[in-house]
C-alpha cells in the first residue's frame, strides 16, 4: 500500500481537471474522448462548481497517481441519492497499491454525507482487475447497459 492524499477538486481547479483527462485518455487509451476537444476554462469551473459532480484526485507525493470522477443522482421513488463512479483511473505505476480503494472510499464519505443510499460503477467485462477490485468492494449485479443516441431519429 502507498500512502496518498485524495482531495476533491474545488471550482478553481481546472487545470488538474485537465490532468485528470489526460491521465484518462493514457489509462483507458482513449485520447479521442478525453484529449481531442478539452473544455475551455469557464465550463470546467461551472462543472466544478457543481454539487452533485465529484471529482477526487489521488496524490502520491510524486504528483497525481489517480482519479476518479462520480455524480450524485437524486432519487424520485425516495429521498434519497444513488452516487455513479462515471470514471476511475490509476496511473500504470501506481496500480496495485490502494490508489483505486482510496479513491472510491472518499467517494463513498461524500456519498454518504450528501444522503447517499449506494454507490455503482460499471466495468467493462475484459476489465478483470477493475472486476475484482470491485467484487472485493462490493456486490454484483448482472446488467444490460444501452448507449442511445440524443440526435433526432428519422421516423
Amino acid at each position: 500500500m502507498t500512502a496518498v492524499s485524495v482531495r476533491r477538486l474545488q471550482t478553481c481547479d481546472g487545470s488538474t481537471l485537465r490532468a485528470v483527462n489526460i491521465l484518462f485518455a493514457q489509462v483507458f487509451d482513449d485520447p479521442e474522448s478525453y484529449a481531442s476537444t478539452p473544455p475551455d476554462d469557464a465550463y470546467l469551473a461551472r462543472l466544478l462548481a457543481r454539487r452533485e459532480f465529484v471529482a477526487l484526485v489521488a496524490d502520491s507525493g510524486q504528483g497525481l497517481a489517480g482519479a476518479l470522477v462520480g455524480y450524485e443522482l437524486a432519487k424520485f421513488e425516495q429521498a434519497r441519492s444513488e452516487f455513479y463512479i462515471y470514471d476511475l483511473g490509476v496511473a500504470d505505476a501506481m496500480r496495485r497499491r490502494g490508489v483505486a480503494t482510496a479513491l472510491i472510499d472518499a467517494f463513498c464519505v461524500i456519498a454518504n454525507a450528501g444522503g447517499g443510499h449506494v454507490a455503482f460503477v460499471q466495468a467493462d467485462y475484459e476489465d478483470l482487475p477493475a472486476i475484482a477490485l470491485y467484487e472485493k468492494l462490493g456486490q454484483r449485479e448482472e446488467v444490460l447497459h444501452f448507449d442511445i443516441p440524443v440526435t433526432p431519429r428519422l421516423r
